[in-house]
């Protein structure tokens, strides 16, 4: 254990120091969607380096740490769930692991939605099954986990979704769940069911604590398909949980609640599940309704039940149902995706600065990644748009990567001076033309 922690302590100060900011997990390096990474194509269509086939439907946005790439998907040929490892330089499968079989679930949804995470040392490929795997950067399996035998079957409507958040020496999975467990299908298990926040050991596979997360909510609005995020300030490390109809703030060495603040107005509507994670900023935290309803701005720092003293700003039209904000230079940019626009705002008080349709003959799912002064943005059926992260609403380009490229609902990763966007058929590398690293 103590070797492993340091062989990845190693491996990060080597990464940063040689290629930059990797992508380790979702919404990257500074769990906000953007890197500080240079060099980028303003258009991607041209700018393909290579093309690697999925074997499978998946919507995991790809992991990179230096020369690697991972990325969960299904098989169609086999109909398992399997985890994959990519050369960054020409596509190339390195190696893959199998993690059980996929299930089905509504919407078109797979059992292959959570991103991997990786520390420079091992990957941990989560699924929607429950089904944890941690493996060398060599394809050897260290441990592997099946959460639902040790936890209970998660009751989602549209399947466990959330990624795993690897911070600070400890794996964070959160599960929030409907309190019935017979709500979509036949189970055995009493009621009512607990939502919780895991922390698991990622040297052993081990649990290091479970904390319930208590919700008066009722029915859907229990559930969140949201990734649990990290925030630090006045003095501390804090774990980010929304849904329910609450934000709290949870002690990342203990899970202990430090704090929760209530959406604002109070309401209880029965199916206002939770799809977008919040995004952690600069002594703010930034947290979004479900279905769209409004996004806040709430001071971090709190204790206890925060009030209405907590809160900063509010958003209240143009918010997303599915796509979590992206905040890059000193800018929120909030994706509606079925509206297809794009809101740019302030982030220290909320005052917009520009607001533009998108236009595409899709929704737009994926959450926008800001980097280079662009953001890149991926549609439904894989149309990509770069803006612009200036003072203004200016499209810089729009294309498709290649036809036919079925549903694309990954966001686009970066590292280094490329950018990994994985749909339906394939993962795609684009960067500036020259040879792929």
């Amino acid at each position: 254990m103590f070797r492993h922690r340091c062989i990845a302590a190693a491996a990060m100060c080597c990464a940063a120091a040689l290629f930059g900011a990797d992508w380790p997990q979702w919404r990257g390096p500074f769990f906000n969607g953007s890197t500080d990474a240079k060099n980028l194509p303003a258009a991607l269509k041209d700018a393909v380096l290579w093309a690697a086939p999925m074997p499978g439907k998946g919507a995991s946005t790809p992991a990179v740490w230096r020369d690697r790439v991972f990325v969960t998907s299904t098989d169609r040929a086999t109909g398992e769930l399997v985890g994959l490892c990519l050369d960054a330089g020409t596509g190339a499968v390195l190696w893959k692991i199998t993690a059980g079989e996929d299930r089905k679930a509504p919407s078109g949804n797979t059992m292959a939605t959570p991103s991997p995470a990786t520390d420079g040392a091992a990957v941990y490929f989560l699924f929607g099954t429950g089904d944890l795997v941690a493996a060398d950067f060599g394809g050897k399996t260290l441990w592997a986990r099946a959460l639902e035998k040790d936890h209970g079957e998660f009751v989602i409507k549209y399947g466990y979704s959330a990624s795993p958040l690897l911070y600070k020496g400890k794996l964070y999975v959160s599960v929030m769940q409907n309190k019935d467990p017979a709500r979509y299908h036949a189970s055995d298990r009493a009621g009512p069911l607990d939502s919780f926040l895991l922390a698991i050991d990622p040297a052993s596979g081990a649990d290091l604590w479970k904390r319930v997360r208590a919700t008066d909510a009722t029915d859907e609005s229990t559930e969140t398909y949201a990734t649990p995020v990290p925030y630090e300030g006045a003095g501390r490390a804090e774990i980010l949980v929304p849904g329910g109809e609450f934000l709290t703030g949870h002690d990342a060495a203990t899970g202990a609640e430090l704090w929760r603040w209530e959406y604002s107005p109070r309401g209880r509507e029965v199916y206002q599940r939770l799809i977008p994670s919040a995004v952690p900023g600069a002594g703010l935290v930034y947290a979004l309704r479900a279905r769209g309803r409004a996004l806040f701005a709430v001071k971090g720092g709190a204790t206890g039940r925060a009030g209405d003293g907590a809160l900063a700003w509010t958003m209240a039209e143009s918010c997303p149902d599915e796509a979590t904000p992206l905040l890059y230079g000193g800018k929120l940019f909030v994706l509606n995706g079925a509206r297809k626009t794009m809101t740019c705002v302030d982030a220290a008080t909320g005052a917009r600065i520009w607001q533009g349709g998108l236009g595409g003959g899709a929704t737009w799912y994926a959450s926008p990644t800001g980097a280079d002064g662009k953001v890149y943005c991926l549609s439904e059926r894989g149309e990509t748009l770069v803006l612009s992260a200036g003072s203004s609403f200016e499209i810089l380009s729009r294309g498709e990567l290649a036809a036919d490229q079925g549903s694309c609902r990954s966001s686009i990763a970066i590292a280094g001076d490329r950018l990994y966007i994985r749909t339906e058929k394939n993962l795609f590398c684009a960067g500036a033309k020259g040879e792929a690293r």
